[in-house]
């Protein structure tokens, strides 16, 4: 799924897609100006592997924690971090290191303390001036 064009309403294929081409890639980045449906995206994700807990975006608690019987999301946004130091203090590293899924929006000030096999989705919404719904989706992975 290199890039894909949809609609919010088809978000729950979108996403199912995801979940089948990366079965066990548990970090994920997001990028996307906003509005562009990066919560959206983690929100319909949460959905699908039954978290009940309505995902909202970590903005200002820089770090979003959502379980579920069995798995747990964090969903942080690096957008208010200015260096790799303040991604350490908060224990970021932890995050990447538990096995759960981890979606980080705005990820380049920790872009160095990925580890091998994330996957990058880049989030946009080319037509928000007229109204329209579609968005684009675009994965890339690192070269292995």
């Amino acid at each position: 799924m290199p890039e894909h064009s949809f609609t919010l309403t088809e978000l729950p294929t979108v996403v199912e897609q995801l979940r089948h081409d990366f079965p066990t890639t548990r970090i994920f980045t997001l990028t996307g100006d906003l509005g562009a449906g990066k919560t959206t995206l983690v929100s319909e994700f949460c959905r699908q592997i039954g978290i009940e807990d309505e995902p909202s975006s970590p903005t200002f608690s820089i770090v979003n924690e959502y379980a579920g019987m069995e798995l747990v999301v964090y969903h942080v946004d690096c957008y208010r971090l200015e260096n790799i130091e303040e991604a350490l203090n908060i224990g970021f590293e932890d995050y990447l290191e538990r096995g759960d899924y981890c979606f980080i929006e705005w990820p380049a000030v920790i872009e160095p303390l990925l580890p091998s096999g994330v996957v990058h989705i880049h989030l946009s919404h080319p037509a928000k001036e007229t109204g329209e719904d579609r968005r684009i989706l675009r994965v890339t992975t690192p070269a292995t």
